[in-house]
């Protein structure tokens, strides 16, 4: 007779998540990670550094200090911190060389490990030959680092295929990877498609964009097909490109895709967008995600992550409440 499965992961939030409240403020950090506590969307809690610290990378005592405090007092667990590795952003016309990139992200590094963060956020723009430079960093620390899996790379892309390729000589346990669910969309986000078609975008340039989307073939070569058959149809270049955005936003990919990694995952973005009536998520297919992280015996922490505001100012905090709640009722078989 089989053990039954039991979950092992935890779940959490990122206030990445809070977008609208934060920068309307109508929430200030500390009251953002307050709501965390008290609400139960924890125990994790992840942090977008440039988003939440002012003046980040560089973290005074004090804000360390009563970071730990807040986390402390809400019985929450710091889970993640994101840092950036704005390679082309930093100077405009020519991306940052390896040794610039090593340098930029040191001090983020090294904060996340002063606020008690246990893993970093990298992001696939630092190299593998960055990653490989700033592992005595990392092992010194004793954190974990690993680059956000997000759209429009698939798990067999080549810069994927390179780090998987750098982690298998490195062979470091501190080295991993963060999925991120918008890889494994089914949908594109109804809210957000009602808003294109309220803002005038052609009701028939979204059936062909939704059809390119849904069919076969790579996310480039869907977006690139998505562009020329618009172009020739005579669509305005303005609302071409503002559904091209989709086809890096959301990639369908067979979630199983990750359990060829899932010894080397160390965090998990559930990124989700719109409910229906029922409580299910309309995007993306947690009753396969979740279950599956189960069977994979992952044992890390999963941090609830809403995209909403780009098409809604509604609450992330409501919709994080709705995630929570979608979350548990899914992993209930598995308590």
């Amino acid at each position: 007779m089989s053990t039954p499965l039991k979950q092992k992961f935890k779940l959490g939030t990122t206030l990445f998540s809070f977008t609208n409240e934060f920068w309307s403020r109508e929430a200030t950090f500390e009251l953002l990670v307050q709501k965390v506590g008290e609400l139960g969307l924890g125990p994790g809690l992840e942090v977008i550094g440039f988003q939440s610290i002012r003046g980040f990378p560089n973290v005074s005592d004090d804000f360390a200090a009563r970071f730990r405090d807040l986390v402390a007092q809400y019985q929450l667990e710091p889970t993640s911190l994101a840092i950036n590795a704005d390679v082309w952003a930093r100077r405009g016309g020519a991306p940052l060389s390896t040794d610039e990139t090593v340098a930029y992200l040191d001090p983020q590094i090294r904060a996340a490990a002063k606020l008690g963060f246990p893993v970093v956020r990298s992001q696939l723009a630092a190299t593998p030959d960055v990653v490989e430079r700033l592992l005595p960093l990392v092992e010194k620390l004793g954190l974990r680092m690993g680059p956000e899996l997000h759209a429009p790379w698939t798990i067999d892309a080549p810069v994927i295929t390179a780090y998987r390729e750098l982690y298998a000589r490195l062979r470091s346990p501190l080295l991993g990877f963060i999925p991120d669910f918008g890889s494994c969309a089914k949908a594109w986000p109804a809210p957000y498609l009602r808003q294109l078609r309220e803002a005038g975008i052609p009701p028939a340039l979204l059936d062909l964009a939704m059809e390119i989307w849904n069919g076969e073939g790579d996310t480039q070569w869907k977006r690139d097909e998505f562009a020329r058959r618009a172009a020739a149809a005579k669509y305005e270049p303005a609302s071409i490109s503002r559904l091209g955005v989709l086809f890096s936003m959301l990639i369908k990919q067979d979630p199983r895709v990750w359990m060829e990694i899932m010894p080397q995952v160390i965090h998990v973005h559930c990124k989700f967008y719109d409910f229906d009536a029922e409580g299910n998520e309309t995007t993306v297919p947690y009753d396969q995600l979740l279950p599956l992280f189960v069977e994979g015996g992952y044992s890390g922490y999963m941090s609830s992550e809403w995209e909403g505001h780009m098409y809604s100012r509604g609450s992330g905090i409501e919709a994080v409440q709705k995630h929570h709640a979608l979350s548990k009722r899914i992993l209930a078989r598995y308590n």
